[in-house]
């Protein structure tokens, strides 16, 4: 099942979506049927409050979603979407604009209407689950195939990351990115196994050759003019830790482990799908951090494709060696803008928890442009530094690069200074996400999720001076 609209029809129930000191403006204007019910059952407006009230047969005669104040709604994204959970079967129709109601501006439609269809998603792969029961019709003042498309894109994402490893291993990986370039007529190439070593793709074949699937560079291409946009995500299909083995409790998550590809896939098709004016390379290492007798160790010192030596002092920080070698690949494309995403460090959700996604620049244009973006589409982002004077925690005694910086200091700002050196001279941007909710939140239910792609997405025009977008 695809996010999408329902139908416009007149049988329809009209939503009328209500600010707290609105409501009794609102209910004055009612019927005292209406204001008998709607006080009977204790509607009062507040954040995702949602009720309908029944005509004289006992259909549905209209609905009220509660939009609360400003300070509630400043502790809560996709309000809309908390109120249509609550709803029952049916088809709803916003009521925008009218008196005593919310004046949404188009740009708040777009985003309620978002998360709404986000509220949809529903993962039943292995568990058969209900449909989400209410369904919105698209309101006039948005562009209701650009809502789906970002909607689809982030049900990928999410469905990628839900999948267990044992179904979601590289192999699989590779064939939800092969599916995705037939989608939008994209090109793809795979380098896996030992052919890495003859492509120079050295740390992807070490990280990943102890694993039963063997490791693999997935390389997808699309579109023939405009700018250069290369989008690098980490996939680890799982990770175990290697021979620096993770505790039980540490390794329940990690089949998430590849949400920086699940992302930049879920990036990649509203970039496709919206046609923009760009030339598009997605770079993805997928590998299983597996433990065997061929696994990379405590010590080893490994030479990347760039030539740079790294000293591994634990073979848990295996994420950001796979995303070497395909940074210094992206490098040699002479892209204009290179983005990575990668599920890379615990220190990042202690730094920010895991409803914000950090990411580094060292430009402030770009900083800016994401930060503008990130607001509408209720993807918010925080911007983190690439702490030039913390060069020296990953610089050990008998190789150019420390993989794991003992001290347990600044863990993502290490890592994210790391992948700095494989980017080169290139312009660059640097995701550090977890990729999970911990917990359901209105349009977000736990599990696999999105974070900073539509942010990206909606910020590209600008970053890239993509005049026709």
């Amino acid at each position: 099942m695809a996010p999408r609209f329902a139908a416009a029809s007149s049988s329809a129930v009209p939503l009328f979506l209500i600010e707290q000191d609105q409501l009794q403006d609102w209910l004055d204007s009612q019927p005292a049927s209406v204001q008998t019910w709607v006080a009977t059952n204790g509607f009062t407006a507040a954040c995702g409050q949602a009720l309908v009230v029944p005509a004289a047969n006992g259909s549905a005669n209209l609905a009220l979603a509660g939009y609360g104040n400003a300070s509630q709604r400043a502790r809560k994204r996709f309000v809309l979407a908390a109120a249509a959970e609550k709803l029952p079967a049916g088809s709803y129709r916003l009521q925008g604009n009218t008196q005593h109601t919310v004046a949404l501006t188009p740009e708040q439609q777009q985003t309620e209407c978002l998360g709404w269809l986000l509220g949809q998603y529903r993962f039943t792969r292995y568990k058969s689950g209900k449909p989400a029961a209410a369904t919105l019709v698209a309101p006039d003042g948005i562009v209701a195939a650009s809502v789906e498309t970002l909607a689809a894109s982030e049900w990928l994402t999410r469905d990628l990351i839900n999948t267990p490893a044992a179904d979601m291993g590289p192999a699989a990986l590779e064939a939800a990115a092969e599916a995705l370039a037939s989608e939008f007529e994209a090109s793809i190439g795979v380098t896996a196994g030992e052919d890495l070593l003859a492509a120079n793709l050295p740390l992807i074949h070490t990280v990943g050759r102890a694993a039963e699937q063997a490791p693999r560079l997935i390389d997808m291409q699309w579109g023939s003019a405009g700018p250069k946009l290369t989008l690098v995500g980490k996939g680890v299909c799982f990770d175990t830790g290697g021979l620096n083995l993770k505790p039980g409790a540490s390794m329940g998550l990690m089949k998430k482990d590849m949400g920086g590809a699940a992302n930049v896939l879920g990036l990649a098709r509203m970039i496709m799908a919206a046609k923009l004016p760009l030339q598009l390379r997605v770079l993805i290492p997928a590998v299983e951090n597996a433990v065997a007798g061929n696994a990379f160790r405590p010590g080893d010192v490994l030479t990347s494709r760039k030539g740079l030596t790294v000293e591994i002092n634990n073979t848990d920080a295996e994420g950001r060696l796979v995303l070497a070698d395909a940074l210094a690949l992206a490098e040699e494309g002479d892209p204009d803008l290179v983005i990575s995403m990668a599920t890379l460090t615990g220190a990042a959700r202690v730094a920010v928890g895991p409803d914000l996604a950090p990411f580094y620049t060292d430009h402030d244009a770009d900083a800016a442009a994401l930060a503008t973006a990130a607001v509408p589409q209720a993807d918010p982002v925080w911007r983190m530094p690439f702490h030039a004077p913390y060069e020296t925690m990953i610089e050990p005694a008998i190789a150019d690069l420390d993989n794991a910086p003992s001290g347990g200091f600044a863990g993502s700002i290490t890592a994210a200074l790391f992948l700095r050196r494989f980017a080169g001279e290139t312009r660059y941007m640097h995701f550090d996400i977890y990729g999970w909710m911990p917990s359901a939140a209105p349009g977000r239910p736990k599990g696999g999720i999105g974070q900073g792609g539509r942010a990206v997405f909606a910020a590209l025009p600008q970053m890239l001076d993509l005049k026709d977008a």
